[in-house]
């Protein structure tokens, strides 16, 4: 079979889609053997959510999580309207994808991979946009996030009152040790706040919340890590963002290095079901809590850390070792 008609197939499957059922079945079948086949069924499949249907995305994760972890996520499932019939993918879409992945490695640092992979949203219906927001409302606290307005800002000087080890002030160290950016990318720049409700709430939140919530999920920031926690944030309230990097990153394993599947999987569905299990994050008054120890927050938020099944810096010892 040529390149040609094996990326074909995919997108069949991918604009397909498949049940719960199928996602179990996957996941139990890659637990015992990750199959390229199987690999490329349940890539499809992520990308069936994040491109053509998001009220499918927390059914088809928790059940690839069960089949694969070989136990329930535990938790009373979103309820999605799944009865609407899938978006078609534009051929588009398609094109900035394969494009993606074919782009060599070395040449997609994080920046320009996140800009990338964002730019796929712009490629799909413009009726997934309306879709995304309504599904995302079905996650546990987002209403009652949303509801309270486009958030404020951080500030780094608030961060820097706060005692060196407070909530508030390994923030602080993260970011300035690390030279990053208090909201990852410029809220105004995107124009977040022109986006409808409640996208645009749930978009500006994602960015000035993501380094955060590494620190309070337990999640490191390093290549593995970064993967597990668009997992988390999936999980907590269906981020768009999120479920085409998965799916990105699962179709680019599936079809180049089928053996990751052994290190991707596990690390997303862990993290996934940490998400689900975790109490919802979003609407946190985290300003409240800043000068706290991250182990009260945690506490009185009812958090435990991520439990990584692989060590967080795997992939930048791999490259060493290389």
């Amino acid at each position: 079979m040529s390149d040609d008609q094996e990326r074909a197939g995919f997108e069949a499957l991918a604009q397909a889609g498949a049940d719960e059922d199928a996602a179990r079945g996957l996941g139990a079948r890659l637990k015992a053997r990750p199959e390229p086949a199987d690999l490329k069924a349940l890539a499809a499949l992520w990308l069936h959510g994040a491109a053509a249907a998001p009220e499918s995305l927390p059914g088809i994760y928790d059940a690839a999580a069960e089949g694969y972890l070989g136990e329930p996520v535990g938790v009373k499932p979103a309820p999605t309207d799944t009865s609407q019939p899938p978006e078609p993918i534009p051929a588009a879409f398609w094109a900035g994808l394969w494009d993606l992945l074919d782009a060599p490695r070395s040449g997609l640092q994080a920046v320009n991979l996140t800009t990338r992979t964002a730019a796929l949203a712009g490629l799909i219906s413009p009726q997934m946009q309306a879709r995304v927001g309504r599904a995302a409302l079905a996650y546990p606290g987002v209403p009652a996030a949303v509801a309270q307005g486009y958030p404020k800002k951080f500030t780094l000087a608030a961060l820097a009152r706060c005692p060196a080890e407070s909530l508030g002030g390994q923030f602080h160290a993260l970011i300035v040790d690390n030279g990053f950016d208090l909201e990852v990318l410029d809220r105004e720049a995107l124009g977040l706040d022109k986006m409808p409700p409640p996208l645009d709430y749930l978009n500006a939140r994602i960015l000035q919340c993501h380094d955060l919530w590494h620190i309070v999920g337990g999640y490191q920031t390093t290549a593995l890590h970064e993967v597990a926690i668009s997992a988390f944030q999936l999980a907590q309230f269906g981020h768009h963002y999120s479920s085409m990097f998965l799916g990105m990153v699962l179709t680019r394993i599936a079809f180049e290095q089928p053996e990751g599947g052994a290190i991707i999987l596990p690390t997303i569905l862990t993290a996934w079901t940490h998400g689900r299990r975790t109490p919802p994050l979003l609407g946190v008054d985290w300003e409240a809590v800043w000068s706290r120890p991250l182990a009260d927050v945690r506490k009185t938020l009812g958090v435990t850390p991520y439990a990584s099944p692989f060590p967080a810096d795997l992939f930048e010892q791999l490259s060493v070792a290389a």
